[in-house]
């Protein structure tokens, strides 16, 4: 009697790994979570909220202080300039935020294109709404899109592209060049594009997030997807935002009125603030991120470890061939996290069909001391399966 989509699914290989290193006791270097806890200033202000703040129902789309905070933070930081009581809505999330999108966009049997690796929410929701996956796969090192697999990609019946950049799990920003090739398709072939942009504040050193949504074309087919947790560190309090022209908002608020229909309300009003008085977070966190990210990549490679270039988001990642690793990535991660005591993800879990086997995804927002144990211990890890 079970709906076919979703019993079918497996354990998400993060719920699996996470799993495996609380009961094993393990370092978890794999779901994307900060040790730190969030900036306090904010957190004080969302605790003074629900004792001292409004705890009934918020409007639907969200608190106006929010709405006109987001559009603010956009047009400051992106020069984007959005209306904020008919373009934006705040959902429980960018995993809400997502499933809007398809649910409020597709019908049956339109296509939709999805780059390999992805997000593990997209499959299962867009199928669930009726559309019809395209994959188009990315490859390492550099992970980027082709005009030659753009035209493979679209026809006639492609109804949206999905978009993850800074990409989850490669860690890169894509290129002006990319995001040009991807809107003249959009626009040619009269796609919309639904834009997860979560990492967006998440970007090092001389990297540039630009989104979509800014090239010719594009506004009126973009939906902005972010999130307050990616953007503060706060993974768990769930407060996302969907940016779309009107007549794309009409359809996702419709969509969004019968899921979640509002988010905590003393959240809201905490990111709002955030938003308002940000101080120095939006450029010292992506440093300290930064300075982690070196110091894991620094201590791999002593150890002897191919590491990719990471750009932006939480992670960076392992070429297990490069670094003499002969055994496939899920067998890897299951030997580190039971006999090594480290949690990594295998990229394979993050493609439909034809996976690349041989990267491994790390998460470097934890603290020193975790970073350089979890360094050792994936060094044992490759020992053991050298050994095996």
């Amino acid at each position: 009697m079970a709906n076919a989509i979703f019993s079918s699914l497996p354990t998400t290989i993060f719920e699996e790994m996470s799993g495996l290193a609380r009961s094993l006791g393990a370092i978890n270097l794999g779901q994307g979570f900060p040790d730190d806890p969030g900036p306090e200033p904010l957190r004080a202000r969302a605790a003074d909220l629900v004792l001292n703040g409004y705890n009934q129902y918020p409007p639907m789309t969200g608190l106006p202080e929010l709405r006109q905070a987001v559009a603010a933070h956009y047009a400051r930081t992106q020069g984007l300039d959005f209306d904020w009581a008919s373009e934006i809505t705040v959902t429980s999330g960018a995993t809400e935020a997502l499933a809007v999108s398809f649910l409020g966009l597709l019908g049956e049997g339109d296509e939709v294109i999805v780059f390999q690796p992805y997000y593990d929410s997209y499959l299962p929701v867009i199928r669930r709404a009726g559309g019809v996956p395209k994959l188009v796969s990315l490859q390492p090192p550099h992970w980027r899109f082709t005009r030659e697999m753009l035209e493979a990609a679209f026809t006639d019946r492609t109804r949206l592209v999905v978009l993850n950049n800074p990409i989850n799990p490669s860690g890169v920003v894509l290129p002006d060049e990319d995001l040009a090739l991807l809107a003249e398709f959009c626009v040619k072939h009269d796609v919309i594009a639904v834009c997860d942009e979560v990492w967006e504040q998440v970007v090092f050193g001389a990297a540039r997030h630009r989104p979509l949504i800014a090239w010719p074309g594009m506004r009126e087919r973009t939906v902005k997807i972010g999130s307050a947790g990616k953007m503060f560190g706060l993974t768990g309090w769930k407060v996302g935002f969907l940016c779309a022209a009107p007549a794309l908002t009409h359809s996702l608020t419709r969509a969004h009125q019968f899921m979640t229909f509002t988010t905590a309300p003393n959240l809201q009003a905490a990111v709002a603030w955030g938003l308002e008085n940000p101080g120095d977070w939006f450029e010292t966190m992506p440093r300290q991120l930064q300075a982690s990210r070196d110091r894991l990549t620094e201590g791999l490679r002593r150890e002897g470890f191919s590491v990719l270039t990471s750009q932006g988001t939480y992670f960076l990642n392992v070429d297990l061939a490069g670094s003499g690793v002969t055994v496939g990535d899920r067998e890897f991660c299951l030997a580190a996290v039971k006999a090594a005591g480290v949690a990594a993800i295998p990229v394979s879990a993050f493609y439909e069909r034809d996976p690349v086997t041989s990267i491994v995804r790390l998460c470097f927002s934890k603290g020193d001391a975790t970073l350089d144990e979890g360094v050792k211990r994936l060094a044992k890890a490759r020992d053991l399966t050298l050994r095996a």
